[in-house]
């Protein structure tokens, strides 16, 4: 038959018995040492005692009186027995140099000869023995009388070892009851303490407490969702490898400590950290990410504090920019399939009344219309990405009455760009400068997606088509992006906030394409400027450096 198996006994438990018997080691540990202090100290006590008697018998005028009469017991024997029963000690003993008694407490013996040392007061010293005489174990003082410098007796007091062992019983009492109540209180406190223990650990041991320290710290390396938790005072307590990279802190950096302030972190993303409400799926902005922000605040305990989870959307973001650019790609493929078949019926038509010449110059205007950006856009683009993205923009552009041109000294050899630089990065910036400069041309009150504000009339307003101007060159040094349009413009102050995540006249939801623009030149170590264009519009400038590249070469 298989024993069940013990559940080791919790952290709290081992604590308890450790500190339980910790406790009762130390008072026994004091109870000893005060029985053997209290058991010198009063021998101590009974030598001084019995000393001070013996040396004031000595010294007294009167014993050295009665010690020259024939009978010195007569006036001795009543004056040692009253010394005695002042004192408390168990003997006065007064005798001649012949060690013959003269008092003692039994009458009887007085006459015989005294139990114990006399040489040492012989030669004019007092001192101290313990010695067994006629009344048992004794300490005892024997000390000389002198007349002048003549000897002329001794006298010995002392005190029983049983009387002095008595004294210390009686301290020993109370030393017991003072070690049980130490104990006693000892072992409460440590049971309070150790209940609380148990309450905050949960009733796990040692080992059990281990592997979850182990899980923990594994979970927080292995979870790719950023995790962060502030205290009270908003310094982060904890953060892991993810939030580490969400947030853009070194790996060599100490973070916990550390307030949200000292992380130089974009202000609408320190404003989520700190705020004490609840923040639900908040995007924002950091120098080279897009992240989904959750905060949810701490109540109870000690102190309040923060749990704060991070979600990199940088990839989401792109893709739906993506999606969005092949959805608008397809709409206008849709649209010219329309107009396609509507041409063609306008030429098959013209046919039919027989206008032949006048049928073709109609195909033909219309296919030399087509074919002019077509070849401008692939003879001065080599880089394919590019390319497509500029034909497809412009058939967008069209859709919504907007010419979309490439300045004539666009040049991007194929091969151009090094390997470094991301497609994806180049599709969000170009993409989202060009569909916000069709925005600002189109709309004929002024309010584009890049921000414009009704400054002045569009050129569509005033008579000249819309129309937005790219210019994509790249040298050995670096690329450089440029989108103009006839819009409206954006006024110098309001410069600065349309890079930030949210700014649009657009409403809610919008206004994140210009924050992703500078977030993709500024991770690729680039830079955005902003100014007036010649139409009037506004025009963005992009420079992305292409060292890499040209390093490349040079090592190759």
């Amino acid at each position: 038959m298989r024993l069940p198996r013990t559940r080791p006994r919790s952290l709290a438990g081992q604590l308890f018995a450790m500190q339980v018997v910790l406790i009762a080691a130390v008072v026994a540990g004091c109870a000893v040492f005060a029985y053997v202090s209290g058991s010198a100290q009063a021998e101590q006590t009974a030598t001084r005692q019995v000393r001070a008697a013996a040396v004031a018998v000595a010294d007294s005028p009167s014993v050295r009186e009665a010690i020259r009469t024939p009978d010195p017991s007569a006036a001795l024997q009543p004056y040692a027995e009253q010394v005695r029963r002042d004192t408390g000690i168990a003997f006065v003993t007064i005798m001649d140099t012949e060690r013959r008694r003269w008092t003692h407490p039994d009458a009887s013996l007085i006459g015989e000869t005294f139990l114990g040392h006399t040489e040492e007061a012989l030669r004019g010293e007092t001192f101290t023995e313990t010695y067994t005489g006629t009344l048992g174990p004794s300490i005892r003082v024997v000390t000389p009388v002198r007349d002048g410098d003549r000897i002329i007796g001794l006298v010995s007091a002392g005190i029983t070892v049983d009387r002095v062992s008595s004294q210390v019983r009686e301290q020993l009492g109370a030393l017991a009851l003072a070690a049980g109540g130490a104990l006693a209180l000892g072992g409460l406190g440590t049971y309070v303490i150790n209940a609380r223990l148990r309450r905050h650990t949960h009733g796990m041991n040692a080992a059990e407490l281990s592997r979850l320290h182990d899980y923990h710290q594994a979970t927080l390396h292995a979870v790719r969702e950023g995790l962060l938790m502030l205290d009270g005072q908003r310094r982060i307590a904890l953060i892991n490898d993810a939030g580490r990279e969400l947030l853009g802190i070194a790996p060599e950096t100490e973070a916990l400590g550390r307030t949200v302030d000292e992380l130089a972190l974009p202000a609408p993303l320190t404003g989520a950290l700190l705020a004490s409400e609840a923040r639900v799926d908040e995007l924002h902005l950091t120098a080279d990410r897009v992240v989904v922000v959750n905060t949810r605040p701490v109540v109870g305990g000690e102190r309040r504090g923060t749990v704060v989870t991070l979600r990199d959307h940088t990839e989401l973001q792109a893709l739906t920019g993506e999606l969005d650019s092949e959805r608008g790609f397809t709409q206008a493929l849709r649209s010219q399939a329309h107009e396609a078949a509507n041409r063609l019926h306008t030429v098959v038509s013209l046919i039919e009344l027989g206008r032949v010449e006048e049928a073709v110059e109609f195909a033909t205007a219309e296919l030399e219309l087509a074919q002019v950006l077509t070849d401008r856009v692939v003879g001065a683009v080599e880089e394919p990405v590019l390319a497509a993205l500029l034909l497809g923009k412009a058939a967008q552009a069209n859709e919504r009455g907007v010419e979309l041109e490439l300045a004539e000294d666009s040049l991007i050899d194929d091969g151009a760009l090094p390997p470094s630089l991301a497609q994806r990065d180049l599709v969000t910036i170009l993409g989202n400068l060009i569909d916000n400069a069709v925005d600002a041309a189109s709309e004929g009150d002024g309010h584009g997606a890049a921000g414009t504000v009704p400054a002045q009339r569009t050129a569509a307003q005033g008579g000249g088509r819309a129309r937005v101007t790219v210019t994509a060159l790249a040298d050995d040094r670096e690329l450089l992006l440029r989108v103009s349009d006839t819009g409206a413009g954006i006024g110098p102050e309001e410069a600065d906030e349309v890079f930030r995540r949210g700014w649009s006249t657009h409403g809610a939801g919008r206004g994140l394409g210009l924050a992703l623009v500078r977030q993709a030149a500024h991770r690729n170590g680039g830079s955005v400027e902003l100014d007036r264009a010649p139409e009037g519009g506004a025009r963005f400038t992009v420079r992305l450096p292409l060292g890499d590249r040209t390093a490349t070469e040079v090592t190759a």
